[in-house]
């Protein structure tokens, strides 16, 4: 007879191994989602972030003057939206895979803009790239155990 926790209790490891998966991914998706908040706040209240004084003044530049996209502020003004309305929806887990792949596309746009020499340290491009494989992972898991969008699926 084995003496872990689990075995007491009548669980099998795999079973306490799921349950403290389903716990880890909902608080992984809950701290993404609290620093992806904390780009878009500063952004949609007009405060400073950092050493930027004007967050949004600085990804309208990042957008026109870096990329050279057209419709800069209204691209700055979706991408606010994104990192405030769509950082609560990945915290709670509603539509987690839509949120987290419209964050992939902006990682990948950051990281496009850092380069073409990828600084690893004077910019942080390491951030960005992490990001975008953390959301690529929300978008081919989905909300999981602990969501929103599981208690919808299962209302239907």
């Amino acid at each position: 007879m084995s003496l872990e926790p689990s075995a007491v209790a009548g669980a099998t490891s795999a079973e306490s191994a799921t349950r403290y998966e389903a716990a880890a991914y909902a608080l992984l998706r809950l701290v993404f989602a609290i620093v992806i908040l904390t780009h878009g706040l500063p952004k949609a209240l007009g405060i400073a972030h950092g050493s930027m004084a004007d967050p949004m003044a600085g990804s309208i530049g990042l957008i026109d003057k870096v990329m050279g996209l057209p419709f800069a502020p209204q691209l700055a003004f979706l991408v606010m939206l994104l990192e405030t309305v769509g950082a609560l929806a990945l915290a709670l887990g509603l539509r987690t895979r839509a949120v987290a792949l419209l964050l992939a596309f902006e990682m990948v746009g950051i990281s496009l803009a850092l380069g073409p020499t990828w600084p690893w340290i004077d910019r942080g491009i390491e951030y960005p790239v992490l990001m975008l494989f953390l959301s690529l992972y929300m978008a081919f898991k989905g909300g999981g155990r602990w969501s929103l969008d599981r208690r919808l699926a299962r209302g239907r």
